[in-house]
């Protein structure tokens, strides 16, 4: 009876839902462990606002890294050419007398030229998508060196206004030791990703274009056979990441307010990381981007808390992340081949 019951919820939930409900329910008690475990700002919902506040780059990027990923590939170029965005940006507006809509021009100029090249050499010229994203990730870096090798604050005025502008969040702000009411905010890398999200989660879910994403990942020869052009849906997966990746840069560029060749240094590996733990499997053919939010999310909690533990070197981050890549991939193994061996019996 136990067994037909289990069997009956695995079969009522595919593979991404299932993945995506178990990203959810971990960080929920991460979350709710650190409030318990250490309180102070994490009883704030500022503290969740600064989270996102923080990673707003980082969600768009690694959701398009997800449509790479879902697609049967992988683009390690992104931290690059947010790097690469974000210095252009720069010195656009400072030293050459920029306007703000000529530097997001910029900016999505640079992510689409990005993403043809590489589209390009992976669908049609079919070169394998990490050597390919490799090679754009050593350009993308030394581009931003030739652009400018100089860190500097951007101080156009228009620049740090839209930089500045906070949006109130209503009822969930809170009172300071002077007994202010402090509202809580979110910057406008907040909406922007938000934005994001919801229209590629749309795609993904109810639009050909995104079930040919998941059909390429899960098997190319039966993608085929389905009548599905693989070539251009490789092509567009790997244009959607690096477009997005252009946009990411511009957020991350509204987030800091500076150029510097050592920007998004390693981005593209948390990308990865937060897309594996948001669910996307590395084989292609299973993602959410719902997952992938709360993957960027469950990154930066673990983060905080080692932290606000007291543990600021560098290394103590990289093992705590190591530790959590590894414990979700063992979770999801295990929930996989228990719905695996429930649904055969």
């Amino acid at each position: 009876m136990e067994d037909k019951k289990k069997s009956s919820i695995f079969n009522k939930m595919n593979d991404t839902s299932l993945l995506l409900t178990i990203t959810i329910v971990i960080f929920v008690l991460m979350y709710l462990g650190a409030i318990l475990l250490q309180g102070g700002g994490f009883t704030k919902p500022q503290m969740f606002f600064n989270i996102l506040n923080a990673n707003a780059a980082l969600i768009i990027t690694a959701t398009g890294m997800s449509i790479v990923m879902i697609s049967g590939g992988i683009d390690i170029s992104v931290g690059g050419v947010v790097a690469l965005v974000s210095m252009s940006c720069a010195v656009y507006l400072d030293h050459k007398g920029g306007s703000i809509f000529g530097s997001v021009l910029l900016a999505l100029a640079i992510g689409v030229a990005f993403g043809l090249v590489q589209g390009f050499l992976v669908a049609y010229l079919d070169i394998q998508p990490f050597i390919v994203s490799l090679a754009g990730m050593f350009f993308a870096r030394g581009m931003t060196t030739i652009v400018n090798t100089a860190p500097f604050n951007v101080a156009d005025p228009e620049f740090m206004a839209l930089k500045d502008t906070r949006i109130n969040v209503p009822f969930l702000g809170s009172v300071n030791k002077k007994g202010i009411y402090v509202p809580a905010y979110v910057e406008i890398g907040v909406i922007v990703a938000l934005i994001i999200m919801v229209v590629l989660f749309i795609v993904l879910r109810w639009t050909k274009l995104g079930r040919s994403f998941y059909a390429v990942g899960g098997n190319k020869q039966s993608a085929l056979m389905m009548g599905i052009n693989v070539k251009r849906t490789k092509f567009l997966s790997h244009l959607i990441c690096s477009t997005l990746a252009g946009i990411g840069g511009y957020v991350y560029f509204l987030h800091v307010g500076s150029g510097s060749a050592s920007h998004a240094m390693g981005m593209e590996m948390n990308a990865i990381a937060s897309s594996i733990i948001g669910g996307t499997m590395l084989t292609g053919g299973v993602g959410n981007i719902i997952g992938t939010l709360f993957g960027v999310l469950s990154l930066s909690t673990i983060q905080n808390i080692v932290a606000s533990a007291g543990l600021d070197e560098a290394w103590w981050t990289g093992i705590t992340i190591a530790a959590m890549l590894c414990i979700f991939l063992l979770i999801q193994s295990v929930v996989m081949a228990q719905k695996n061996k429930v649904l055969k019996s």
